[in-house]
């Protein structure tokens, strides 16, 4: 089991590499600032100018990955992209949770002394990114959450099989295109076994974002993925029934991946939902 979360892992380097190839822009590695959040040192990095735009990228991730979405919502607004407690260049926090990422992202917004903000999070990111904005009501104007889950319940069992169980031994054997690209980066090469400990505990966690949480959500909420995702659609549509302003789209032939595969008509979508309001239909003018 473990050996398929491995597999799909894997295509994501993969696509990324694929990305990179294309751009010249060494994301993730580009003079990038650090902040302090509750002692630990999280490195960003900033693009274009505008209104704010937090990108927080998935699991097993860095800030690399996220070009696809940097390259052109940075030509609309100020990008600030963050690699994650332990991922990247930032340092690890004393645990790992989706409440913790979203208490950092919120407290990094307080101390950049941000008005307001945009939050598009991915996968792990897109969890964090929900959670942000059910407890910053004051901040978060919009966001938007790809491939998200409320529980695990909501993924299907084989595509995340073995991520809740993940040991040092296991990235060493199967997850080296993961290990020494971090190791190349992260200021804590000593502390990665505990890091690798902390992810596998979060993703051992049933319940990701309560529904209580959900429903104090208040800004709009686009909820997107592919119909060939790690998140099973109809878990989506759950989602976005327990959001009350929320919108959905499930994009055909797509995958998780979907940001490396059709990064044009997926940045089409971001940017119509942070730039424009939805022309509702007023059904109740049917007959008129």
């Amino acid at each position: 089991m473990k050996t398929i979360a491995s597999n799909i892992l894997t295509l994501l380097l993969l696509a990324c590499s694929f990305c990179f190839s294309q751009n010249s822009i060494p994301y993730g590695s580009n003079n990038g600032k650090y902040i302090s959040i509750n002692g630990a040192q999280l490195y960003y990095e900033e693009y274009g100018q505008g209104a704010p735009l937090l990108a927080i990228h998935g699991g097993l991730s860095t800030i690399k990955d996220l070009a696809p979405v940097i390259a052109d919502l940075s030509t609309k607004f100020r990008v600030i992209a963050v690699d994650c407690p332990g991922q990247g260049r930032s340092e690890q926090a004393d645990s790992l949770s989706y409440q913790l990422l979203a208490d950092y992202f919120s407290k990094m917004i307080d101390q950049m002394k941000l008005d307001s903000v945009y939050v598009f999070g991915h996968s792990d990111g897109g969890n964090a990114a929900l959670l942000l904005a059910a407890d910053r009501p004051d901040k978060v104007k919009k966001t938007a959450a790809f491939a998200a889950a409320s529980h695990t319940s909501g993924y299907y069992p084989e595509a995340i099989a073995g991520l809740d169980q993940l040991t040092p031994e296991d990235i060493e054997k199967d997850f080296k295109w993961w290990l020494e690209p971090h190791l190349e980066k992260t200021p804590q090469k000593a502390q990665w076994q505990q890091f690798v400990k902390d992810f596998s505990g979060m993703c051992a966690t049933p319940l990701i974002v309560p529904e209580e949480k959900l429903r104090k959500i208040r800004s709009s909420v686009l909820i997107v993925q592919g119909d060939n995702d790690i998140v099973k659609p109809e878990h989506a549509v759950e989602l976005h029934r327990a959001i009350a302003n929320s919108q959905l789209c499930i994009v055909p032939a797509a995958s998780h991946f979907i940001l490396y595969e059709r990064p044009e008509l997926f940045n089409v979508m971001i940017t119509e939902f942070f730039t424009k309001e939805p022309a509702l239909f007023d059904w109740t003018q049917l007959g008129n």
